[in-house]
């Protein structure tokens, strides 16, 4: 009789949670583009990656990654977006698992992310790449093949690890269904999002808007949402590359930006690594892990400066 009663209450919770689960999708609908500009589509291994692009075609190519997290979109970018596509052809992808691109069920991995930044900066000529925190990573993995040529590279706050010493077990239960997407909402849920913004994100959190917080809530209860960052949570998308050694390798001008009160990524590594790979380093008061977000005109300025 226990038993059975056990595993009624259990019949029973799974089919809450996967009610809730329902109901969490449907309220968050559709996503548009974060950013003005014109939509593409980049066909990549079966998937169908967005990307908005705006500016003179016939200008340098910029290419802005952004960085990873369970509510991670192109509209990082949202505050400098249009500013920098007054002097630059700039190109900003949602990258797969993310955003507006799609979100398989896949088994995602840093050498996954670091082919395709590669593959999707072959197609241009000499770009010059913005990318941020991890995804920093990917693209100086990516620059070191033969097919790729980088101009220039700002990156911001950037980093090799993400997440803790893989832990299968912690992905699969992000991948799990009913209770893994149940697990994932609640690391999504709008006072998680709030938190690690007001925590790690924005130093000042008045500057990330109420419209901005339901868009990245939108954007993490789309359909096949936790699958990327469940690779993330679990250190799964940790890179293996060493970013001294590999910046030092490169003959890519780089510039690297970092928020002063970065906790996650501390401006002690940024020192450190301007020193060991001979990059200039720009430091922003009053930031953490976005100061393109924060101080947008004065970050603008900051890649003109680069950009030469």
């Amino acid at each position: 009789m226990k038993l059975r009663r056990a595993i009624g209450a259990l019949s029973a919770g799974v089919g809450v949670a996967a009610v809730a689960n329902a109901a969490l999708s449907k309220r968050a609908g559709p996503l548009e583009p974060p950013l003005s500009g014109d939509h593409g589509t980049y066909r990549w291994r079966g998937m169908s990656v967005s990307y908005v692009e705006a500016g003179d075609t016939d200008a340098p190519t910029l290419v802005l990654l952004h960085g990873v997290n369970a509510a991670a979109s192109s509209g990082e970018f949202r505050e400098v977006f249009d500013e920098l596509a007054e002097d630059y052809h700039v190109v900003a992808p949602d990258l797969p698992g993310f955003g507006l691109s799609d979100r398989p069920a896949l088994y995602y991995s840093a050498a996954l992310y670091e082919d395709f930044v590669g593959d999707f900066l072959s197609e241009y000529d000499d770009p010059a790449v913005l990318a941020s925190s991890l995804t920093a990573s990917y693209a100086v993995a990516a620059a070191a093949r033969d097919d790729v040529s980088v101009s220039q590279f700002v990156l911001v706050c950037p980093s090799e690890r993400g997440g803790p010493e893989p832990k299968e077990w912690l992905r699969e239960l992000f991948r799990a269904p009913v209770v893994g997407e149940a697990a994932f909402n609640l690391i999504a849920s709008r006072p998680s999002i709030r938190y690690f913004n007001d925590d790690h994100g924005y130093y000042d959190s008045s500057k990330v808007s109420e419209e901005w917080e339901d868009y990245e809530w939108r954007t993490a209860h789309q359909e096949g949402a936790r699958f990327a960052p469940a690779s993330f949570i679990s250190g799964y998308l940790n890179s293996d590359i060493d970013l001294e050694a590999a910046l030092s390798d490169l003959d890519v001008p780089t510039t690297l930006v970092w928020g002063r009160e970065s906790d996650i990524t501390p401006l002690k590594q940024g020192r450190e690594l301007a020193e060991a790979a001979d990059c200039t380093l720009v430091v922003f008061d009053d930031a953490l892990l976005l100061p393109h977000v924060e101080f947008p005109t004065a970050f603008v300025d900051t890649v003109r400066d680069a950009l030469v």
